[in-house]
């Protein structure tokens, strides 16, 4: 079966794609950028191009992964962001729902369900965001342009019957944070295991079991991120002494840490749940804050990918354009 892939040159599709082919699809990649896994180079928001490609091409499902980020809102006007994540997101709806029996599936983010009172932290204790969490009122472009996106899911699922999950996926980027920079990206990376990260591969393969089960699901929204080891019991602890509940369930992790030259987040302010997609989909997550753990305790890398120089494919599509300029 033939999926199309946007996003194909990113930092998710160069996984995606791959094992998308192993599992038995024929994926086409689609992205602003050239990239091993793309096959076409075009914009999600240009109509005309979506239009001819779905001509090309007998598609039977969408991976909807193409998009303008967080990191890009310095970069880009708001309106780049309505032009691709929500334009471009109903380019592709609108072609998918023409395919009898297509499925769909769509890369959020937990972005949006992060408010300015969440960022700033301004509650008494950690905040549990699972996919029942609201009122939903996004910080930025990012976040309103891919809960609108969301939304025009769903209306394509009530509307026309398209069969589509939407997963709004926790960190998974290699680079470095770009606003903190206090611990090193490995550190940083390890610590948000805890409670808002996933590894790219986890995050690949949760895409794979939500195109296989669209079809039984009808519309279905996971949160997807690393299982926390933490409860809502430890909320309050968590914002006050996050050290103290980390030892409390993990009782080597101090001195791993330690003889690592690494240091243990001193409070979490939020707590990602991604559960729901284990119990409703069997999906089952590889990566853990355990498993950083017994690698330093064994003294082997980490299975955290992390890469301080990675550009997205839409920034270098923009640097080119310059140059050629």
């Amino acid at each position: 079966m033939k999926v199309l892939v946007t996003g194909s040159s990113g930092w998710l599709g160069r996984h995606l794609v791959p094992m998308l082919r192993d599992a038995g699809w024929s994926p086409v990649g689609l992205d602003v950028a050239p990239g091993e896994q793309t096959d076409v180079v075009a914009s999600v928001a240009d109509q005309n191009a979506i239009a001819a490609l779905f001509c090309r091409h007998d598609f039977d499902a969408v991976m909807h992964g193409g998009a303008l980020h967080k990191p890009d809102i310095a970069r880009f006007p708001p309106q780049a962001f309505v032009d691709v994540n929500v334009s471009g997101t109903l380019n592709l709806l609108r072609a998918a729902t023409a395919r009898p029996g297509a499925r769909f599936v769509f890369t959020s983010t937990t972005s949006l369900m992060i408010s300015q009172a969440i960022r700033d932290e301004r509650a008494t204790k950690a905040v549990w965001l699972d996919e029942d969490a609201g009122p939903l009122e996004p910080r930025n472009i990012y976040g309103v342009t891919k809960l609108a996106a969301e939304g025009l899911c769903r209306l394509h699922h009530l509307e026309h019957g398209l069969a589509v999950v939407v997963l709004r996926t926790a960190r998974f980027f290699p680079e470095d944070d770009d606003t903190i920079t206090a611990l090193s990206g490995p550190n940083l990376k390890a610590n948000e295991l805890l409670h808002r990260r996933a590894t790219v591969q986890d995050v690949a393969r949760a895409c794979l079991a939500a195109l296989d089960r669209a079809p039984q699901i009808g519309f279905g929204l996971y949160v997807v991120s690393a299982p926390t080891p933490f409860t809502r019991d430890d909320l309050g602890a968590l914002k006050a002494d996050a050290p103290a509940v980390i030892r409390r369930l993990f009782p080597e992790a101090e001195a791993l840490y330690r003889r690592a030259g690494w240091r243990l987040p001193q409070s979490i302010g939020r707590v990602y749940n991604g559960g729901r997609i284990t119990r409703q989909l069997g999906f089952v997550y590889r990566t853990s804050f355990g498993d950083i753990l017994e690698a330093l305790r064994c003294g082997d890398p980490a299975p955290i990918d992390h890469d301080p120089n990675y550009g997205s494919p839409i920034l270098r599509a923009s640097q080119a354009e310059a140059a050629r300029r």
